[in-house]
């Protein structure tokens, strides 16, 4: 008798898959922070930095740049010595913000039972288990 078991196909894919697209724009741990310091509205470049812990100044912009690429960003550069230059958050950047909102609020909620099941899982299956 032949073998009729068909070989599923993959139905997830890194470069098709909605969710890895998604991740591609926030996971970098800058690009969430310096959406959420804008999204209270226009900030100068000093301003952005000092609301964000830690970043260094090659960083911020280079994640300042990376969101204005992906459109989640508008640059307003007003010319004087020096230039002034505003972010602020695009109508497609406010889209975005509501969803992270969503996760934060998740996060806020049930991190502390991720943090438990970790704890859990290390005593169980020793430290060097991660």
């Amino acid at each position: 008798m032949a073998n009729t078991a068909q070989v599923k196909q993959p139905d997830l894919s890194i470069t098709a898959c909605s969710y890895s697209r998604v991740l591609e724009i926030i996971s970098n741990k800058w690009s969430a922070l310096v959406l959420y310091a804008l999204a209270d509205g226009t900030l100068r470049y000093g301003e952005v930095r000092r609301r964000i812990e830690g970043i260094s100044q090659k960083m911020l912009t280079q994640t300042l740049r990376q969101l204005e690429r992906d459109g989640l960003i508008g640059r307003d550069v007003t010319p004087s010595v020096p230039p002034i230059v505003d972010y602020s958050l695009t109508p497609l950047g406010d889209t975005l913000i509501n969803t992270m909102t969503h996760l934060k609020l998740w996060t806020a909620e049930y991190y502390p039972l991720v943090q438990q099941a970790r704890e859990q899982y290390d005593r169980i299956n020793g430290e060097d288990a991660r």
